[in-house]
């Protein structure tokens, strides 16, 4: 037996404390925040276990990020930084919600928790369901929750089925999964790809030909120049600091671009090097511009054309015309558009002096090798598919692809997201991979698509679905427009989710609904006709790797992700299935079997994942200097100048994470580089804004977003003066996400706008 930890309070909104932001990240200080949030949670031995696998060649895969890890050199004794430790201390956890806390707490009760609140509960232990007209859950069998899905499946038509993916999802878990699916007749595969990095892919597709980044963690430490925009990598990808810092140590040269001054784009203090534990760290970026929320497109286009002037100016040394000619189209278009610009306009829009972004220019001009990374500041507004665009003209204009130190770098938020993906999990899919599944499988397939997350979204309101699974995640807390999103689901005739966890959205339950408690990364997975058992994951930079846990379960009731999804395949489709559900779920390697035969890139894969190091997935663009568009070449695009422009009164919204959060998991209350604690209900806003607007710093106020005629409304927020760009505002999420009306999205992508909301203040009354 495990030893019950104590429990921990719910936020107290008004014990806010705030204190001067940090100017760098790490240290020692994360070292010992990192242990005692392992030690709290789940004891000096499971921590100690745990700790000495997380990213080693012979352990797991961090359920946090998908920064890789290196694959031609040494790893460090501690492969992780506080961000993973705390993600990993929350799946140790020998805190457990058992079938005692289910009959506790009514769903009433539970309505009235906070994100964090039910997280720090602990793992689930058993399955348990509710019924319609029933208040709490209560335990049931494995057996009859498999039933209970089947029942309920085949009492309606695959359309009027959702079947969603969280990017921690595992390959072998993700390749069944999307089967499955699609083994009943749908795509309905919304995925939180959707939410976040879905632009990046409808704008790398058709430039280049992938739609995933185009370099490598070697490549990062050997650039001239790497541009990191629209991005906290000291929060959201700790590790990429070491990255960055390497690429100082060789002389490399790093810009900054972010609406806030975020730690660790100023300085870091590896706590592994005696200058991070005792010196003053490793400044990070050489130049840093704080643009305004939306302004990118403005700065891109800017450095467009003083790249295109440099050529003018000096033939031949700043655009690679043999790479041009030769591997792209489009490039004369290009060039006339960005022949003249409005610099009133671009300072307007980017709140940039044109004397930085020239300064920024001069440093693209002199490098030979410039890599170009971002995040989802760039991914989640009305513009961005543009936008990311933009990204690509640049590096094609100066040719950094297919060579060291060079190309694009989207940096993927969750630790299998990017492999997901590659395993079919889409709602879009090509004719070329459903021709590969009926090949291998004898069966037909859908090819109508099916709903992403915000069609998923509109198809909850309108009643038009039935059965909703949710393997892993929490989709009611990671969507848009929570209060619709909310109602949606409980119109649903039967919600399933897959968790480790207490979320939100088993609060926001269909008329019944079941939690099925599943292992983590860290769990041993032993229970199987095959033996012990290990997953796969590919990670940000196309690197497919082994992940295999080692600690005994918190409980015997739990069942892995790959032999969940194939119970259910049963109970849906029946016994007697031409796919041999059964077979793959007791052993993985028939599973990897079936991908090396479906999926290019994956051939002899139960050999190659056996490596030490894994393997590394083709990339044209990276490999060959090639692009695999429809066209054999990649394309230079020319988009309008479009910002993000609040009317008087209101200012733009971007929401973000706080620095002890990931995604919608909340580990705890102290957003330390931002210097605020103890309270997520805040708006960031600059000290001039606020008097501009006639409000004051810690105020209380209600926050109203507005879009095409519609309000939404967030109570009783806490107003705090922060050095974010002028203009613009910053709040948590899930918290924010209440304003982000659902149509606020990203054109193509329909990725959600939440970096694009427009607000504004009114002095609460109650």
């Amino acid at each position: 037996m495990f030893a019950r930890k104590p429990d921990i309070n719910d936020i107290e909104e008004e014990a806010l404390e705030v204190y001067p932001p940090k100017t760098a990240a790490a240290g020692v200080k994360a070292v010992t925040v990192a242990l005692e949030r392992g030690l709290s949670q789940a004891g000096l031995g499971r921590t100690v276990r745990s700790m000495l696998r997380i990213n080693q060649r012979d352990g797991f895969d961090c359920p946090g990020c998908a920064w890789p890890e290196s694959i031609t050199g040494k790893r460090k004794p501690a492969e992780f930084c506080e961000n993973g430790a705390k993600a990993i201390a929350e799946e140790t956890t020998v805190r457990t919600v058992t079938p005692e806390f289910w009959a506790e707490h009514s769903i009433a009760d539970l309505e009235d928790k906070s994100e964090f609140w039910l997280g720090s509960r602990g793992r689930i232990t058993e399955p348990v369901v509710i019924r319609p007209g029933q208040t709490h859950y209560s335990p049931i069998s494995w057996k009859d929750a498999f039933a209970l899905i089947g029942e309920h499946i085949n009492a309606t038509t695959p359309d009027r089925c959702v079947f969603y993916t969280s990017g921690r999802t595992a390959n072998e878990t993700a390749f069944l999964y999307q089967l499955f699916a699609r083994s009943l007749g749908t795509n309905n595969l919304p995925d939180c790809s959707n939410m976040c990095h879905e632009s990046s892919g409808f704008a790398l597709n058709p430039t280049i030909g992938v739609g995933k980044g185009t370099v490598s963690l070697e490549d990062i430490h050997n650039s001239e120049l790497v541009l990191v925009i629209g991005q906290n990598p000291g929060t959201n990808h700790p590790r990429m600091l070491s990255a960055l810092a390497e690429c100082k140590e060789h002389g490399g040269k790093v810009v900054a671009v972010n609406p806030l001054p975020e730690a660790g784009l100023l300085n870091f203090k590896d706590p592994q090097t005696v200058a991070g534990v005792v010196g003053n760290g490793v400044s990070i970026a050489d130049e840093f511009l704080q643009i305004k929320v939306g302004g990118d497109l403005a700065l891109l286009q800017g450095l467009g054309h003083l790249l295109l002037e440099a050529e003018d100016r000096n033939p031949g040394n700043v655009v690679d015309h043999d790479f041009v000619a030769a591997q792209t189209t489009g490039y004369a278009e290009y060039r006339a558009a960005r022949a003249n610009i409005d610099w009133a306009v671009t300072e307007a829009a980017t709140g940039l002096m044109r004397a930085q972004i020239e300064k920024v220019a001069e440093m693209m001009i002199a490098s030979k090798a410039t890599i170009i990374c971002w995040a989802l500041g760039l991914t989640q507004q009305p513009h961005s598919v543009n936008t990311l665009k933009e990204v690509i003209n640049l590096l094609l204009v100066q040719g950094n692809f297919g060579k060291p130190g060079a190309g694009a770098c989207p940096v993927r938020g969750h630790s299998n997201v990017q492999g997901d993906r590659t395993m079919g999990i889409w709602e879009k899919p090509a004719e070329e991979f459903i021709a590969s599944l009926e090949a291998e499988f004898g069966l037909p397939m859908p090819r109508e698509h099916g709903y992403e997350s915000v069609e998923t979204q509109h198809a909850l309101e309108a009643g038009e679905v039935d059965v909703f699974v949710s393997m892993g995640g929490n989709f009611l807390s990671a969507a848009s427009d929570t209060a619709n999103t909310r109602a949606g689901l409980k119109r649903t005739g039967l919600t399933v989710h897959v968790s480790t966890k207490p979320n939100l959205s088993h609060v926001a339950h269909g008329q019944t609904s079941l939690i099925l408690p599943t292992l983590g990364r860290t769990d041993v997975d032993d229970k199987h006709a095959g033996g012990r058992q290990f997953v796969s994951i590919e990670d940000s930079m196309s690197v497919v790797h082994s992940s295999q846990g080692r600690l005994k379960p918190i409980s015997q009731h739990l069942l892995a992700e790959p032999v969940i999804v194939a119970r259910m395949a049963q109970a849906s489709l029946g016994e007697d299935h031409l796919i041999d559900w059964r077979a793959m779920a007791e052993d993985y390697d028939v599973i990897r079997y079936h991908i090396s035969r479906v999926i290019p890139g994956f051939e002899d894969y139960n050999r190659r994942v056996r490596a030490k190091n894994g393997f590394v997935l083709p990339s044209p663009p990276r490999d060959t200097r090639t692009f695999a568009t429809d066209i054999g070449k990649a394309r230079f695009t020319v988009s309008p100048l479009e910002y993000l422009q609040a009317p008087e009164g209101h200012l733009i919204l971007q929401t973000l994470r706080s620095h002890d959060q990931y995604n919608t998991t909340i580990y705890g209350l102290d957003d330390r580089y931002r210097g605020i604690s103890n309270a997520r209900k805040v708006v960031l806003v600059h000290p001039d804004d606020l008097e501009t607007l006639g409000f004051a710093d810690r105020e209380l106020i209600d926050v109203i977003s507005t879009f095409n005629g519609d309000e939404r409304r967030a109570e009783d927020f806490r107003l705090i003066a922060y050095p974010t760009a002028k203009g613009c505002a910053a709040a948590y999420y899930p918290e924010a996400n209440v304003l982000v009306h659902k149509d606020l999205v990203a054109r193509e992508s329909n990725t959600p706008g939440y970096k694009a909301v427009t607000i504004r203040f009114e002095k609460t009354t109650r």
